[in-house]
């Protein structure tokens, strides 16, 4: 079809020639130039044909190899189709990596009604943290790691590594999360909530675990040698734990924990997760060189159903640790974030917490869950009054930017006035505004 449309053309040419006047002395000169554009529109239509072969035999493009962002309208030959794919396949994105590394950098502001040079300054804002995360995946073997750098410390989270069965069951090695009670956070705002101060939530530390999951079932078993650090008496950690401080010198160690989950209505739009977790340790003293005991038990729901998260939970711990005379029992020495503090040694806590997230369409935000978060520790020692701590706000996401915006009220509560979670006797309700900023990656 090609080689006819290039006869047609030239026949039209000649004919131009043979009954176009011109004058006698310039003939010659414009059959030549004549001759010059035939020749050249000879060449353009072989080029057209090359083309049209190479479109002809190009093969159908995947959503995943997009040609390059320019087209062949360069001088010389189209390049073909199947060097279209090659050159797709050089400048694609390749494969992540098996190893991701990830972080964040987060500020936060905030307003303390109690302290008066905060009320001065109305607030005050500063770094809060910088965090490296290192996760991934090869052959089965786990690797996950978190290392946190804040004003006053840097500290390990967490970093352990785990071995996937065929099962899918998992075993990990290292400084991991406890399996107790409402996993992975018995709160959704960024101050937490009392579980956490007395170390029963979010508390990690160095030992083995195994995870497995049968249908609506879920069994976590772990044992603990001691500590994540290997250092009872430093104070920089991320979490609380027993710490040897003062006449308190006590360590927990050879502790056993043990999770059992059931959710009803599994992968349906409204699922309830119904558990009963315990834990069992020694506490050995350094003064006595003696063994003391402790073991805590608590139950929970986690209800997420349409929108709405509904978690709820009990529990009761009781330390009786063998300290020397003089030294009372009715509290154990906890340290974390660089400072110490006393818990009462038999206790219970109450967690009630609501949180709703936000449909959201044609908004700057990707994710907008407000909460009201309420926690109790009930003592049963010391005569000291009741820890309260109640959060009301919204966590917020656009893109790797999430702020918390969080209300919080708090009464006889550690870092609130003169709280206590040993004893105390602050009847006050005391507040405090937080914003907290932070970019992920």
């Amino acid at each position: 079809m090609a080689s006819g449309r290039r006869c047609g053309l030239g026949m039209a040419v000649l004919a131009l020639l043979l009954v176009a006047p011109f004058p006698a002395e310039a003939e010659a000169d414009e059959i030549a130039r004549l001759q010059q554009q035939l020749e050249a529109l000879q060449q353009r239509l072989e080029i057209l044909e090359r083309r049209l072969a190479a479109q002809d035999s190009r093969p159908v493009r995947t959503p995943e190899l997009t040609e390059t962002p320019f087209e062949t309208e360069l001088l010389g030959e189209a390049v073909t189709g199947a060097e279209r794919l090659e050159e797709a396949r050089a400048t694609a994105v390749p494969e992540p990596s098996p190893i991701r590394i990830g972080g964040a950098l987060r500020f936060n502001h905030f307003f303390r009604e109690d302290v008066r040079d905060s009320r001065t300054r109305r607030g005050d804002s500063g770094f809060d943290l910088f965090r490296l995360n290192v996760d991934g995946e090869i052959r089965d073997i786990i690797l996950s790691a978190e290392y946190r750098f804040t004003p006053d410390m840097d500290v390990i989270r967490s970093g352990w590594l785990g071995y996937r069965f065929a099962d899918d069951s998992v075993v990990k090695v290292g400084i991991h999360r406890a399996p107790f009670g409402l996993l992975p956070f018995a709160s959704h705002n960024y101050w937490d909530g009392v579980p956490f101060y007395a170390g029963f939530s979010d508390n990690h530390d160095l030992g083995i675990a195994y995870e497995r999951s049968d249908g609506a079932w879920e069994t976590r078993l772990a044992f603990y040698k001691n500590e994540e650090l290997g250092s009872a008496g430093t104070l920089a950690r991320y979490a609380p734990d027993v710490v040897r401080q003062g006449d308190q010198q006590n360590e927990e160690i050879n502790r056993f924990n043990a999770r059992v989950a059931y959710t009803l209505g599994q992968d349906t739009g409204c699922e309830h997760e119904f558990g009963l977790s315990g834990q069992r340790a020694d506490l050995l003293n350094a003064t006595t060189n003696g063994r003391g005991s402790h073991w805590a038990a608590a139950g929970h729901l986690d209800s997420r159903c349409g929108r709405w998260n509904l978690q709820l939970q009990g529990a009761r711990y009781v330390y009786d640790p063998d300290n020397p005379p003089g030294v009372s029992n009715d509290s154990v020495r906890l340290g974390a974030f660089g400072t110490s503090f006393d818990l009462a040694a038999k206790g219970k806590l109450a967690v009630v917490n609501l949180a709703y997230n936000f449909e959201l369409s044609d908004s700057w935000f990707d994710q907008v869950v407000c909460y009201n978060n309420y926690s109790r520790l009930i003592k049963d020692v010391g005569g000291g009054r009741d820890s309260e701590l109640n959060t009301v706000g919204c966590s917020v996401g656009a893109g790797p930017l999430y702020a918390y915006l969080d209300l919080i009220f708090a009464r006889n509560m550690l870092f609130f006035g003169e709280g206590s979670l040993a004893g105390g006797d602050d009847d006050r309700w005391r507040s405090r505004f937080n914003i907290n900023l932070g970019y992920y990656w």
